[in-house]
């Protein structure tokens, strides 16, 4: 009887240590997640409005550095005036979704100076994300999808709060 005794208290020890290990690796798996801080929504707005042509300026330049598409040089960018803006709930972030017109150039030798769509405009959307301190210009454009398809296309993680 004892050692019955003894077997169910050693069990009974042993799954809470368990649980509470669980419970503790759970915890530290959420606090390592990086969550930016909650947004002022109408200030992040104001700001985006104050900083948009250093943001237009900042996506161009990152963007014709990223060296996407290969064999293409960004040589213009044009910012259409409309701005649709999504909270991304995963991470906290704001972010404006602005549609853009981009045209390319060839580069020399890398085999797109034979393609005669290069000189076609491309149609685009820009995407600038707001951390809870700045407005930042994120280098990808999401080609062939305007801001509100944008959106919805990435529905799983934005919700649209215009």
């Amino acid at each position: 009887m004892t050692t019955m005794l003894l077997g169910i208290g050693i069990s009974l020890a042993v799954f809470v240590v368990l649980a509470v290990a669980l419970v503790g690796f759970e915890g530290f798996r959420a606090s390592r997640q990086h969550r930016y801080p909650v947004i002022n929504q109408e200030l992040a707005r104001q700001l985006f409005r104050l900083r948009r042509e250093w943001l237009e300026t900042e996506f161009m330049k990152a963007a014709a550095a990223s060296g996407k598409p290969r064999g293409l040089r960004w040589v213009d960018c044009e910012f259409d005036d409309d701005v649709q803006f999504a909270l991304d709930e995963e991470f906290g972030l704001l972010r404006a979704f602005v549609s853009v017109t981009i045209r390319f150039a060839a580069i020399e030798g890398e085999g797109m100076e034979e393609v005669e769509a290069v000189d076609n405009l491309r149609a685009a959307t820009g995407v600038f994300e707001y951390n809870g301190i700045r407005w930042v210009a994120n280098p990808r454009a999401i080609f062939n999808l305007s801001p509100n398809q944008a959106i919805l296309h990435f529905r799983h993680r934005s919700v649209s709060i215009d």
